[in-house]
């Protein structure tokens, strides 16, 4: 899970090039900390990506499955606000060597994460899964397996933090 700050995510994804040529190694993205601006600050300010970046850095990785002749893997971007992903309907999404997951990141009562939910779903791309993330401390309460499982579409990827 990439928190790159004032870097970017292809500066720091390559960091981890060894470990990411083993099979069961994915990679997850999170706009909120990845700061655009000299003004920006974490804790402060919630960071956000252009979709040209995240494409970048998918192609990188999608070179590198198919070089080294591994499985595909899970492609995931956090996502809670629609600014966070700048240029969404720009996402290069065709790459079969990644499985890309736009994850629900959002946290508070049950009604505003539905809210989040059907707001990032909408206009997404056919090809990308969507994930969602439940919090033990800042969900209020943390939902169920079973009310997570509601969403439609059913979230392909399920956290807990």
């Amino acid at each position: 899970d990439l928190q790159p700050g004032r870097s970017t995510f292809l500066q720091q994804a390559k960091l981890y090039k060894e470990l990411l040529k083993e099979p069961h190694v994915g990679l997850a993205l999170d706009p909120e900390w990845r700061l655009l601006t000299a003004q920006d600050r974490h804790l402060k300010s919630i960071g956000s990506v252009t979709a040209t970046e995240i494409n970048q850095t998918s192609k990188w990785l999608a070179d590198l499955v198919k070089e080294n002749n591994l499985p595909q893997k899970i492609f995931v971007v956090h996502q809670f606000r629609l600014d966070m992903i700048l240029n969404r309907v720009r996402l290069n999404t065709s790459r079969k060597e990644l499985g890309f997951v736009i994850q629900m990141d959002g946290h508070g009562t049950l009604s505003q994460k539905n809210d989040t939910w059907n707001t990032l779903k909408s206009g997404l791309n056919p090809n990308i899964y969507m994930g969602w993330k439940n919090f033990f401390n800042e969900d209020k309460p943390t939902p169920t397996p079973k009310q997570t499982m509601t969403h439609t579409p059913k979230p392909s990827l399920i956290t807990y933090q």
